[in-house]
């Protein structure tokens, strides 16, 4: 239940043009200090979580892992994806609360 939360809250987000999602996008919003949080999905390759990984280390950012599919988390989104931040401190907040 709680995760179908987070999948929601990820749409809401995202209408509010506070998430960002691609492997390039999350790790220029990471480097530029932008993303307060980094998610991805399960299933994310090593070679595309590699570059983003790095620079949320290096900035201080935290990145977890999120108990959801590409697929799944496309699907929520409304386009491709398996990596994803949010620029905004409330939603980063929140979202750790339901990853949690």
């Amino acid at each position: 239940m709680n995760n179908d939360r987070l999948l929601n809250f990820l749409g809401i987000c995202k209408r509010a043009g506070m998430l960002l999602s691609g492997a390039e996008t999350v790790t220029k919003a990471v480097n530029e200090g932008k993303a307060k949080l980094v998610l991805y999905a399960a299933d994310v390759s090593e070679n595309s979580l590699k570059a983003v990984l790095k620079a949320a280390d290096t900035h201080h950012v935290t990145a977890k892992r999120i108990p959801y599919g590409k697929e799944e988390l496309s699907f929520a989104l409304g386009k491709h994806c398996g990596i994803v931040c949010t620029t905004d401190s409330g939603f980063a907040k929140k979202m750790i609360e339901l990853t949690n």
